[in-house]
Order: C-alpha cells, then structure tokens, then sequence
C-alpha cells in the first residue's frame, strides 16, 4: 500500500528532495513517431483495401458478363440471400416502424400535430432507416455466411481445387453472390419499408384513433417520388459492397478455424461501417441534385 505523498511504504517524506513525477515514461517524440506510424500504417492498409476491393469487384463484373453463370448457382444464392432473408428483415422493418410511430406520435401530439406523423415516419423510413437497416441485417446474417462458406474453402484448399479443374473461384462464388445480392436489396428494403410504413399507420391511426384520411393526405402531400427512388436507389450500391467485402474477406482468409471466425467477424464489422458511409456520402449527393433540378 502506497504511503503519505505517493511514496512507497515505510519511506519519510523529505521537503528538500523533489518527488518523482508518475508520468515521465511518457516520451513525447516517441510517442508522436508511433502515432505517425500508425496513421501511416491504416493509411497504407486503407488504400490497399480500396484497390483490392476494386480489383474484386471489376472481376465480379467481367465474369457476369463474360463467363457463362451457372442458374443452379444462381438460383441457390437467391434463395439463400432473398428467401431465408425475409424473417429478420420483416421483423426489423415492422419494429423501425413501430418504435418511429411512437416516438412522432409523442412529438407531435405535444403540439396538436399528430395527423403529421404520416409524413415525418413514412420520409424517415423510405429514404433512410429501411435500407441502412436492411443492408445492415444483410449483412449480418449474408455477409457471414459469405466470408465464412469461401474462408473454409480456402482453407481446406477447395479453390486450388476449383482452379486445377480450371475454373475461377471469382466467377464461380463471388459473381453469383454479387449478382443476387444486387439484385435482391431493393427488394428487401421494399418490403421492410413497407411493412414498417404499415406497421406505423396501424398503432397511430388505429390504435391511438388519429384521423386516418389527415395521416395518408399529409403522407401524399410531404413525401415525393424522389424520396422512395433514392432510398431504394442506395440499395443497389449496399448490396454491392455487402457482396465484395464478405467475398474479399473470405478469399483472403488463413489459419484454419480461428481464421474462418475472423474472417466473418471482419467481414460484418467492414460491411456495415462501408454502408453507414456510402449511406452518408449518397445522401449528401442526392440531396445536392435535388437542389439542382429543382432550382432550374
């Protein structure tokens, strides 16, 4: 137990003697060279990243175009991603629903505006939170499922397999699992807005009685077709990088089954961050454009 002053037990304090200051294994210099070198370091690893991701994704596009894609392949990716999918995307678009139907209705109900719950629910969840939620659920329960199925591949050597047999891993795992996770978010994120759109109007109209002609008028009135195509435009470009990050996480995979587990931990956790931001800079984006056409 430390004694009087911070000094060690059984020690008399002298006021002639300075006392040592806790903090001098800090060295500045030091300490700025190995930040450097980390920023340096993600820099590098960043920059890789981007261009492998490129790279992979390029591929994917070529050999859609240019190899013929087996249907069984296709139709197994579609199920798998689409199908199995609706489950937790169902429930995540009716609670999202739910949970803004509540939260505007305590809002607005402050200032006798509750019939303007329609609009300010029905904006937020077709433009934005449906499709960050459903590409982020995609990502979780598809994107592991990718990294995972190509990283154990990888390691038990099935795509040198594949490539002595001359085939390409790219084309056959990585273009069908791009192809139908393309495809299918739009799809998914309809259907999550639109149950959360229902699910909303049912506890605010039906449930706390509010005049329901108000609620869908101010719904038709507020919300514009541009709202609903962006939000599910955005999706196009989640589902790419849901597709190509698991699958470059998966190809990239080593160390057996410690490997394998962190290839889908880093596959989900890199998939969902690359949203969250694609999300931000399209929004900027589209938001710019809007103010544009319409400035005209």
């Amino acid at each position: 137990m430390a004694g009087v002053h911070g000094l060690a037990p059984g020690r008399v304090y002298n006021p002639d003697v300075p006392l040592l200051n806790p903090f001098t294994y800090i060295r500045p210099a030091r300490t700025a060279k190995g930040a450097t070198a980390l920023i340096g370091r993600l820099t590098v690893e960043g920059l890789t990243a981007t261009g492998q991701l490129g790279a992979l994704g390029w591929a994917a596009l070529r050999a859609l175009f240019k190899d013929r894609q087996r249907r069984e392949v296709i139709v197994t990716q579609l199920y798998h991603i689409g199908f199995l999918s609706l489950p937790v995307v169902v429930i995540s678009g009716a609670s999202i629903g739910l949970v803004m139907g509540v939260q505007s209705y305590a809002t607005l109900v402050k200032f006798n505006a509750e019939v303007m719950s329609g609009p300010m629910v029905n904006y937020s969840l077709t433009s934005q939170l449906a499709p960050v939620f459903t590409a982020l659920m995609v990502a979780g329960r598809v994107g592991s499922n990718m990294a995972a199925e190509i990283g154990t591949m990888k390691v038990t050597e099935q795509l040198d397999a594949l490539r002595v047999m001359g085939t390409d891993p790219v084309a056959y795992l990585v273009a069908p699992r791009f192809l139908a996770c393309v495809c299918l978010m739009p799809v998914l994120s309809a259907i999550a807005g639109a149950v959360g759109v229902y699910a909303a109007a049912f506890l605010v109209v039906d449930v706390w009685q509010t005049d329901g002609g108000a609620y869908w008028f101010n719904t038709a009135k507020y919300m514009k077709t541009w709202d609903v195509t962006t939000g599910l435009a955005k999706t196009f470009v989640f589902g790419a990088i849901i597709a190509i990050v698991a699958s470059r996480r998966g190809l990239m995979t080593h160390g057996g089954a410690t490997g394998v587990g962190e290839a889908c931990t880093r596959g989900v956790v890199q998939a969902s961050v690359l949203v969250m931001i694609a999300n931000f800079v399209m929004t900027l984006l589209t938001n710019k454009l809007w103010h544009l056409l319409n400035d005209q």
